[in-house]
């Protein structure tokens, strides 16, 4: 089973990751990129979705023409977990 991130740990997620806000509703993290146009937004969205199968840990997200809303969220822990950490860093790679 998953574990849910404990208080330490949100901390230290929230310090590494200041452009990402927490989202109470769903327990979860969301970020709004902005691109160019929308080849950039979906050459974004597809370089995820190759990270995210990989880890298998997909992203729920949204993509209007150059903009992209994501939020991380764990189903199995019911909230952040460090499924939703390692999936941030590598979106943030991709920056």
């Amino acid at each position: 089973m998953v574990q849910k991130l404990d208080d330490a740990q949100r901390a230290a997620l929230f310090a590494r990751f200041p452009d990402w806000t927490h989202e109470p509703e769903r327990d979860g993290i969301t970020r709004q990129f902005k691109f160019d146009d929308f080849a950039q937004a979906f050459g974004f969205m597809a370089s995820v979705a190759i990270i995210a199968e990989k880890m298998d840990h997909h992203p729920e997200w949204s993509n209007v023409y150059n903009r992209v809303d994501i939020l991380l969220t764990t189903h199995d822990a019911d909230g952040l977990s460090e499924r939703d950490v390692a999936l941030a860093e590598a979106i943030e790679g991709l920056l």
